[in-house]
């Protein structure tokens, strides 16, 4: 069985998951899991989806018929997959006045004590009475074992006293 992620984006109208959750089962694909969002007009996404190893053929090529209303990228991982090694997810939020520069802050301080980032949400939100607009962010993390926590949210409650936003640890 192969593991495909299949990036996709166009111009958002109805039906767009429809069209491709419908070329997925009709080549045996099974779509295992999904993060799809509606941004500035455009709709964009990506998934993952299992099929027989002698239907990705036809499945790629069922995807490409999308070109006119979704271009659809496919990609192999030669990755082994990491679910089930020991460790824990440590999930944290950041909220503040949205400025440039606050993702590759966060990204910086996780890439510097070895960090997977298991996922990472973002938006931009009008603040309530202050008026401005603020950033908020919602991360998890893979803390392998042996790995102090201790240590890695001390550095993120110092990065965000240094960037001021507020940091909220799960």
């Amino acid at each position: 069985m192969a593991q495909l992620v299949l990036t996709v984006v166009g111009d958002d109208r109805i039906g767009l998951v429809g069209e491709l959750a419908q070329r997925v089962s009709a080549a045996g694909g099974n779509w295992e899991q999904s993060e799809l969002a509606e941004l500035a007009g455009a709709f964009a996404g990506i998934v993952l989806v299992s099929v027989a190893d002698d239907r990705v053929d036809e499945l790629v090529t069922a995807l490409q018929g999308l070109d006119g209303a979704l271009k659809v990228a496919v990609h192999t991982s030669t990755v082994a997959s990491t679910a089930g090694e020991a460790g824990h997810a440590l999930s944290f939020t950041v909220l503040g006045n949205d400025r440039p520069g606050i993702v590759r802050d966060v990204t910086a301080a996780i890439s510097a004590h070895a960090l997977s980032i298991d996922s990472f949400r973002s938006r931009t939100i009008e603040a309530p009475m202050a008026g401005g607009t603020l950033f908020e962010a919602t991360v998890s993390v893979s803390v392998p074992e042996g790995a102090d926590a201790a240590e890695i949210t001390r550095a993120l409650e110092a990065l965000a006293g240094e960037i001021q936003v507020d940091l909220t640890v799960a």
